[in-house]
């Protein structure tokens, strides 16, 4: 009698053997697979009554959706293709899972393994189809019992993690028997390799009776709040604390953030979170310290002109001494070189008076002035990006009102739904079944508004957050181009007091050259002259 093999081909049917033949690596497989007395232990390893559905799991017989869904999706290889022996073939294991890039009609299909991309036949691969569930792998399968509370999964790609029953703690690193915490942990959302769109933290290909799934065995019926249908958000959920409306992760759970300037001390590091108004009993946000900074600078600012202002005076009122002093005319009448010297030492103050007061006109004009106008309209832009960034965080507080009030009235439609289910257990009739109904759908609008209110919580934070840093690091900006402004005109102060001294010096140098000819036999000389009475002495008196 002839032999007949049941085969598929766009769909399945019963064909005679002799009008096939396998490919020889399948073949080969076959047979050793049929030698091998591993089959049994596999299929031991892997009890059908823990096989409900898993998040990828294989069916006894592959079904093939159409081509055109393929691209993106995931299939595992049943035999090990070489592809060496084709051109741009792909080469995989027996038991790997490859992600099918496009799927062409007449039995090949392109994948993507490791990075590497390539052809390969689609006879030798069955795809892995998306279910509702997780699973545990078997405990036979691990070398020594996992301690207490920790359970064992797959990832899509082969690889096992173990999460902690109790806290959802989850690592790639096995946990040891003694207690504590396993070295590597997998709290980041992006820890464990993303599959068809969504995290696969959670995904595996059996299913055990554990806490880590058991919100998702729940029945349909069952009322759930929204975001904790999924194991993987469950898992992945780090606990956070909310501070004057502002979210941030639980210090039991914080981990060190990357800084977004990392060794600048830049403003938009360091001031997210309020602290206590010295003033008085309320909180100040890190912003309005920022804002402090900003305007404190300016009455700095001035300040130092008011500074400048008190030495203009002090220089006008000692040019005008100088040049009063300059015309009194003291010791006036004295006389030869030292009369000279003393004259132009007269002389020199009315200079001196001179060079003081364009001194004092510069400081107005070049120092004082400018740190009076740098910025006039400053404080009305303060205030408007406190209003803007005040504005926001108001907006803020409304939305997580919003979220509180929302997550209030879904626990009480839950506990009307669960009065419900009892109240229909306890008495089943059409009346008790619409109430269940009828609240089970509120219960859903309830969560659905929660849902709602919290992305717009979150799109507001996201605003809030996007404008802080935005506007801090242009309060960086404006601080740093004040303080730069300043140092430019005191630098130009220093310069100016530098040339008044030049001046100051370039006076007393005919001061000096005068009083170094100074010659008191000169002056004498030119004084006898002038004012001699005659040269002949007085004699004896003779008898």
């Amino acid at each position: 009698m002839e032999k007949w093999e049941s085969g598929r081909f766009r769909r399945t049917a019963l064909t005679p053997s002799s009008l096939t033949r396998l490919p020889e690596e399948t073949r080969l497989q076959a047979e050793a697979e049929a030698r091998s007395p591993d089959n049994t232990e596999e299929e031991e390893r892997i009890p059908t009554s823990v096989q409900p559905r898993s998040s990828f799991c294989f069916h006894s017989e592959p079904t093939f959706p159409s081509e055109l869904e393929m691209s993106g999706s995931f299939c595992r290889t049943l035999y090990p293709f070489t592809g060496e022996q084709h051109q741009q073939g792909l080469s995989f294991e027996a038991g790997e899972v490859v992600k099918v890039v496009q799927a062409l009609p007449g039995g090949w299909w392109e994948g993507e393994k490791d990075g590497t991309r390539g052809w390969f036949p689609s006879s030798y691969v069955q795809v892995m189809e998306r279910t509702a569930s997780l699973g545990q792998l078997p405990s036979e399968d691990l070398k020594e019992p996992l301690p207490p509370h920790w359970k064992c999964y797959m990832s899509p790609q082969g690889r096992r993690y173990y999460v902690n029953t109790i806290n959802n703690e989850t690592t790639w690193e096995r946990p040891s028997s003694t207690p504590g915490t396993p070295k590597s942990s997998l709290r980041h959302k992006n820890s464990l390799p993303a599959v068809n769109g969504f995290h696969s933290s959670g995904s595996s290909f059996h299913h055990g009776e554990n806490s880590h799934n058991h919100l998702v065995r729940k029945s349909s019926t069952e009322p759930q709040s929204p975001g904790s249908t999924s194991p993987t958000r469950k898992q992945n959920k780090e606990p956070k604390v909310t501070i004057n409306c502002v979210t941030f992760p639980s210090p039991s759970s914080l981990t060190e953030q990357q800084l977004l300037k990392p060794n600048e001390w830049s403003y938009c590091d360091y001031f997210w979170a309020d602290r206590k108004d010295p003033q008085g009993n309320g909180f100040m946000s890190g912003f309005e310290v920022l804002l402090q900074k900003q305007l404190k600078g300016k009455q700095m600012q001035k300040e130092m002109a008011e500074f400048i202002r008190e030495r203009i005076k002090i220089e006008d009122e000692y040019a005008k001494n100088l040049s009063k002093l300059s015309q009194i005319p003291l010791a006036g009448q004295e006389e030869g070189t030292l009369g000279e010297a003393w004259t132009q030492l007269k002389k020199s103050l009315a200079d001196e008076a001179e060079v003081h007061l364009k001194f004092s006109s510069k400081l107005q004009s070049e120092v004082e002035k400018p740190l009076l106008t740098y910025r006039e309209n400053f404080k009305k832009d303060m205030k408007r990006l406190d209003h803007h960034i005040s504005d926001l965080r108001k907006q803020l507080a409304a939305r997580y009102s919003a979220v509180e009030k929302a997550r209030k009235a879904l626990a009480d439609r839950q506990k009307d739904l669960e009065l419900k289910l009892q109240q229909q257990e306890m008495k089943l009739s059409s009346k008790a079944e619409d109430d269940m109904k009828k609240a089970r759908r509120k219960s859903t609008q309830a969560g659905d508004e929660l849902m709602r209110c919290v992305d717009l919580y979150n799109q507001t934070q996201s605003k809030w957050f996007e404008e802080i840093v935005t506007t801090s690091l242009e309060l960086e900006r404006l601080e740093l181009e004040r303080v730069e402004m300043i140092r430019q005109h005191l630098c130009q102060y220093t310069t100016l007091r530098h040339e008044t001294d030049m001046f100051n010096q370039s006076t007393m140098e005919p001061v000096d050259q005068l009083l170094q000819a100074v010659d008191p036999g000169k002056d004498r000389e030119v004084w006898v002259r002038e004012n001699r009475t005659g040269e002949v002495r007085p004699v004896d008196i003779e008898v």
